[in-house]
Order: structure tokens, then sequence, then C-alpha cells
């Protein structure tokens, strides 16, 4: 049973529920050496972020890790995301892509 929404584990909708109402924020940041990272932002625990990182590494063939609610992926991957964020479920009104 998930403590959640009280239903049985393979019939859960916490996930779906979690990614159709958290707003994603895809950008880019400037790290060290001005090599780049692709970072989505408001990814909660709800919407199982080992998978979705997991799928975005595969997919996008780069390192990449979870932290604080971010996704954090090595290269400038920010023309692509948006495609590969509605494979995995998210609602494309719900994703914010910013370019600087």
């Amino acid at each position: 049973m998930c403590p959640n929404c009280g239903l049985p584990k393979d019939l859960c909708i916490c996930e779906t529920l979690a990614k159709e109402e958290n707003k994603i924020e895809v950008f880019l940041e400037r790290r060290r050496y001005g090599k780049y990272m692709t970072v989505v932002n408001n990814i909660s625990k709800d919407m199982n972020p080992g998978q979705i990182l997991s799928e975005l590494k595969k997919s996008l063939a780069c390192g990449g890790t979870y932290k604080n609610g971010k996704i954090e992926l090595q290269g400038n991957h920010l023309r692509k995301m948006e495609n590969l964020l509605i494979k995995l479920g998210f609602s494309k009104d719900r994703i914010e892509i910013k370019r600087r």
C-alpha cells in the first residue's frame, strides 16, 4: 500500500500526479573550466528521480547526478530536453526552458 494515496503499489498514481503538478525548469549553469551543466529543477522524490535520471543519462549519453531536488547533467542539452521530458511523462505546458 502506498502511504500517500492509499492504493496498492502497482496502482499508485502519486508519480503521475507529481509530474502533472510541478513546473519543471531547465537551464544551463557554467561550471569550472567553462564546462556546462544542464540542470532540471523542481524534481520531487514522488517523481522517482532515480529512474528519470537514468533515462536522461542513457538518452543523452552523458553523466549526471540528482541532489537537492535537481538533476544535473554534464554538457549542454537544452535543445533535446523538452522532447525527452515529454516522453518521460511530463506535460509540455509544465516545462520551462530558460535560455540565457
